[in-house]
């Protein structure tokens, strides 16, 4: 019975067996990403404005699609090195094949991306290298006090462009779902297509729901029920006693709870789907317990309150529901190995950093100037490593799960 306190040793032993794949597969993924902010800097300039505009869009989804790649490439090369997978195949198991596992990974791993708002950092590099990229543009503008068009390739597309790109990108969501749910995960490619649908759909209305959004929320600004309640609110947090102090720890507390706990789960729950055992559904968290009870009863209700309690709670549980299931299937294992898992992650990450700082320290210079070209290849070579070190992460937290419960002859998961 392996020990969830192993988990760091596994971790290591994964990433020195399969470090040249998982090496590969980062610098591939770091090129192709250079690749597409290049094309999304350049494109953007020229006549037919505001075709470019929805190419860059494109460029955005294709950025974070080849991300999607990249990081079910790296977890699927590790697959054939971890204990529970060896022991499935012993058991007559066959091996996925790499596009079958994207193709099944594909619409999850959209909606958990952008339930947790991770296209942010996405957008802010297509933001960054505009920028870079034509910096005399930028400031010769200014100096002359003209208007410039660098840094706006995300938001100067017409609402009403926006908005029919929108409405194209929603129909091919729905149809490729539809394909997807006939074909039962098995079709070619509809789940790569309704990923890339789904984040199309986003990045295309983004113009429009804002635009549609501050319109709405004028309107009802002024309306004399939300001013009214506006008002009692800014009275409790005068006079309710501790107010300003409880809510001043939780609000300094909660990034750190999110980045150190919300996000490696999130970040498990897509090594789950490569892996094989993934489960969004609220019946597998509830099962066994009382609550159970409510889940049929909703179920059996009218379609109307089933539609509207799913608009209710849609994005609360596309964000927490996932994290909930794999928390539940990792702490079958025992809570240890979920908190190692929190504690490795977030040691890499800050561990990362201070490892490019004493080598920056190390190697020193006489020259500011000399770092912006010393600079970037250390950058990449610590985000090289911690990546590595984190998709084999992940995996040993699997593999110890799993390999735990197997053990025990208790059901890892529910597929």
């Amino acid at each position: 019975m392996p020990s969830p306190y192993s988990l760091p040793l596994h971790a290591l032993r994964l990433a020195g067996k399969c470090a040249l794949p998982l090496i590969l597969w980062y610098a591939a993924g770091q090129l192709t990403r250079f690749v597409l902010l290049y094309a999304a800097t350049e494109v953007a300039y020229g006549d037919y404005r505001q075709i470019r505009l929805v190419l860059v869009m494109t460029l955005l989804t294709l950025i974070i699609l080849s991300a999607m790649t990249v990081t079910a490439g790296m977890l699927y090369s590790l697959r054939n090195a971890l204990w529970e997978m060896r022991a499935k195949t012993e058991e007559g198991m066959q091996d996925e094949r790499f596009f079958r596992v994207l193709d099944r990974v594909a619409p999850a791993f959209a909606v958990l991306y952008l339930a947790w708002g991770f296209q942010t950092e996405d957008a802010r590099d297509v933001y960054q290298m505009d920028i870079n990229h034509h910096i005399y543009d930028l400031t010769g503008a200014a100096f002359f006090g003209e208007r410039s068009q660098v840094g706006h390739g995300l938001t100067d597309l017409d609402w009403r462009v926006s908005l029919g790109a929108m409405a194209v990108m929603f129909g091919l969501k729905m149809l490729f779902a539809k394909l997807l749910e006939k074909t039962e995960g098995n079709g070619k490619f509809y789940g790569f297509c309704a990923a890339f649908s789904e984040f199309a759909f986003v990045f295309y209305g983004l113009n429009a729901t804002l635009y549609i959004g501050t319109a709405r929320t004028d309107w009802v600004e002024h309306r004399n029920v939300v001013a009214g309640t506006e008002e009692l609110w800014a009275e409790a947090q005068k006079n309710v006693p501790l107010w300003e102090s409880v809510t001043g720890f939780l609000g300094d507390a909660w990034p750190y709870f999110l980045d150190a706990v919300a996000v490696p789960l999130a970040w498990l729950t897509v090594a789950m789907l490569v892996f094989g055992s993934y489960s969004d559904e609220t019946r597998a968290l509830v099962r066994g317990t009382r609550l159970e009870r409510g889940v049929d009863r909703l179920e059996g209700t009218h379609d109307l309150t089933q539609k509207s309690f799913d608009q209710l709670t849609g994005g609360f549980r596309d964000r927490w529901l996932p994290l909930a299931n794999s928390l539940r299937m990792v702490v079958k294992a025992g809570l240890p190995l979920f908190g190692m898992m929190c504690l490795c992650y977030v040691g890499l990450l800050v561990g990362g950093e201070y490892a490019e700082r004493g080598l920056r320290w190390l190697i020193g210079t006489e020259r500011e100037w000399v770092w912006s070209f010393q600079g970037p290849p250390l950058s990449f070579l610590r985000e090289m490593i911690v990546a590595v070190l984190t998709m084999a992460l992940l995996a040993a937290t699997y593999d110890l799960a799993a390999t735990r419960a197997r053990l025990r002859g208790e059901p890892f998961d529910d597929v």
